[in-house]
């Protein structure tokens, strides 16, 4: 199978993936979510006229020649209404959030006024209308006020409660099953044998997924024998995974079974390899309803793959249509030699210069080396065959998110 590019793979990953059905959720599980339907408001806020300020609540005719003394006839607190009427001449002494009551039509502060039992003298005039909050100033009931496809922020969350909605209808969260091939790797805390090397890759795979809202299911590393790699997918289809990621395994050698199970099992191929670097070994394709990434075993061409095509379809599936990292744009902090027939993503650092963000990157390269991937705050992208870059010249990024 011929290399293809990166915009062709993404296309790829992305042609079979639609938002999942949709799940009402508590309030407090749906920061990040995507509604699925729009929601309208079940009740009015605020439901009456009600006071903004501590104060008295007096006829505005009353208070329009002041100073006047009123006479105080009961009090509104919050929560409280006042039954009684406020007629010519009388008051009602109210705190913030309090039912205006009938009569009344302006709130005057209590700054404004001096109190001698039960009587109050208005010292300042006050218009009709002042220190009152009208009933529906913030919305009415049936208002449609958060639209289908909106991804819910805290502040949506609180308007989402004023509404009067403790449950919302929000996409459903893709269920992701990851496992890793290699007889070769032993766990962290693990001393390593002769030929062994510590487990990485998983552990940022499913920080990733997870960030990206998703359920991960870990099943760990699968030795390198095909009825081993064959259970393990057939696992992830018994735990009705929406994504399945594999790690290692995926490229040509003999060891190398993944694409060789999932075959066996049916797996409808998409693409195998791609004109990308770090991650040439990537491959795609669907098993029934399941999508399958084949991740490289690499730690960095693992991590930046699944930057670039495990987050778009996580993000895809869960509503979002934000779905690839924005590319932005730096000038160089190096110089840069011609590129080959594959685009490069290379780890570096960024600093803001003279001239706008300063992107540098790491002198190393090599997939294997977690450390500048780890210190990296973005990928320049060189595209296939770009001629040689100086430093100080335009180039692409993706940022990574901190």
């Amino acid at each position: 199978m011929a290399l293809i590019s990166v915009a062709q793979a993404l296309e790829h990953v992305l042609a079979h993936a639609v938002p999942l059905p949709a799940d009402e959720v508590p309030l407090a599980q749906a920061d990040g979510r995507v509604l699925a339907y729009g929601l309208k408001a079940l009740r009015t806020q605020p439901p009456a006229d009600v006071s903004a300020m501590d104060g008295y609540a007096v006829r505005s005719a009353d208070v329009a020649n002041a100073p006047v003394r009123l006479k105080i006839i009961g009090e509104v607190p919050a929560g409280r209404p006042f039954t009684a009427k406020i007629g010519d001449g009388e008051a009602a002494r109210i705190f913030t959030g309090g039912f205006v009551p009938e009569g009344a039509d302006v709130v005057v502060v209590q700054e404004l006024t001096k109190r001698d039992g039960d009587w109050v003298e208005v010292q300042k005039s006050t218009v009709k209308g002042r220190n009152v909050r009208p009933q529906g100033l913030d919305f009415r009931a049936g208002d449609a006020l958060l639209a289908a496809g909106h991804r819910l922020t805290a502040r949506d969350l609180a308007l989402a409660a004023g509404m009067n909605h403790p449950l919302v209808p929000v996409y459903r969260q893709p269920k992701i099953a990851l496992f890793a091939t290699g007889d070769e790797l032993v766990p962290p805390g693990t001393e390593p044998g002769p030929g062994q090397i510590v487990y990485s890759n998983g552990f940022a795979l499913a920080a990733l997924a997870r960030a990206e809202g998703a359920e991960v299911t870990d099943l760990g590393v699968v030795r390198d024998t095909l009825q081993a790699t064959v259970t393990a997918i057939r696992d992830a289809r018994g735990l009705a995974a929406d994504i399945l990621v594999t790690t290692g395994g995926a490229s040509v050698g003999d060891y190398d079974l993944v694409q060789k199970a999932f075959a066996a099992e049916g797996m409808e191929l998409s693409f195998w390899k791609i004109a990308m670097r770090p991650g040439r070994p990537l491959m795609h394709g669907r098993l029934g309803g399941m999508h399958v990434l084949g991740l490289p075993g690499n730690p960095v061409s693992s991590y930046v793959c699944a930057f670039l095509f495990l987050v778009p379809l996580i993000r895809r599936m869960s509503g979002r249509d934000d779905l690839a990292p924005p590319v932005e744009s730096a000038v160089l902090g190096i110089d840069l030699p011609a590129n080959d027939e594959r685009a490069d993503y290379l780890r570096a650092r960024l600093k803001v210069g003279s001239d706008g963000l300063v992107a540098t990157p790491f002198p190393a390269q090599d997939s294997s080396m977690m450390v500048p991937l780890a210190n990296a705050d973005c990928l320049v992208i060189r595209e296939p065959y770009a001629p040689a870059a100086k430093a100080g010249s335009a180039c692409a990024i993706v940022k990574f998110e901190r």
